[in-house]
């Protein structure tokens, strides 16, 4: 039924036209309204090569790319470190039905070229999303064995709509191990916009949950509207922050997400240089984003 109710969504999605992203949302696999958004963008985008390759998926019961290997029957390369992902592509039908291939490896920026190579894949791809809770930035802008038209990447809203910024890189990084909070994490919008700017990727929104961000191949925008981040940046609504003993603490307001962090280090992007996540923000805190 489920499944049944998506596809009658996405019928309607591919059709429409909207302005704001997050009027495409519904959800069937993923954690919040992307499968609807892709499903909008795929309707938009000419796609010559359907494969997809995600990266963070936990088990891959709840994914940004499930409901394209069931609904559209792409192929695809799904990549976790640890192994729940492998054990449930073949505890039910998607290992025959579908074309998908898990791999278990702790990604890094050194070796995700590699990884995606050793899988047999390269060049043009229909869609690659990027969801490891740490080094997002620093892995995306190391990525050229694939040319994406699509690309989903979470950021992190805390850190703003305006400086280019991202946790520095640790290949070990862990983002419950990194602070108690679990808010530090990941990189800002603006710096995701600029690693895929690189790759001639434009940003095309983000979700209502302030959580992922969308692009498109520039040359492939079609009639879809360029971004810029303080345009497209949502501000999130998620309260799954911690006290030091692991208590939900709920959170809401960025002042005060950012209070908790406020002497954590963060890397500019554009210069290279350290700041505080305190320092980078002074300022910079505003209302949600349309």
């Amino acid at each position: 039924m489920q499944l049944a109710l998506g596809r009658h969504e996405s019928r309607a999605v591919r059709s429409a036209h909207y302005e704001w992203l997050r009027d495409a949302e519904f959800r069937v696999f993923s954690q919040f309204g992307e499968d609807g958004i892709i499903q909008y963008l795929i309707g938009k985008v000419p796609i010559e090569n359907d494969l997809f390759i995600e990266f963070g998926v936990e088990d891959y019961s709840e994914s940004n790319t499930r409901f394209l290997l069931c609904n559209d029957n792409w192929r695809g390369l799904i990549l976790d470190g640890g192994t729940s992902h492998i054990d449930f592509i073949r505890s039910n039908d998607l290992g025959w039905r579908h074309d998908i291939e898990a791999r278990s490896v702790f990604i890094t920026r050194d070796n995700i070229n590699r990884t995606i190579a050793d899988a047999g894949i390269s060049g043009d791809i229909g869609l690659l999303s990027v969801d490891i809770d740490g080094n997002d930035y620093w892995v995306l802008d190391a990525i050229d064995v694939v040319r994406p038209r699509i690309l989903v990447t979470e950021y992190n809203s805390t850190f703003g709509p305006d400086a280019a910024v991202s946790v520095p890189y640790d290949p070990g990084f862990v983002r419950t191990k990194a602070h108690y909070s679990g808010l530090y994490w990941g990189a800002s919008l603006p710096a995701l916009c600029l690693a895929a700017e690189r790759k001639g990727l434009a940003f095309v929104g983000s979700n209502s949950a302030g959580c992922n961000a969308f692009f498109v191949r520039r040359d492939l925008l079609g009639d879809l509207r360029a971004l810029t981040p303080q345009e497209g940046w949502v501000d999130t609504r998620l309260r799954d922050n911690r006290d030091i003993e692991g208590n939900l603490t709920y959170l809401g307001h960025r002042a005060d997400r950012i209070a908790v962090i406020a002497d954590m280090p963060l890397t500019d992007v554009r210069t290279g240089g350290t700041l505080t996540v305190g320092d980078c923000l002074k300022g910079s805190i505003g209302p949600r984003a349309l």
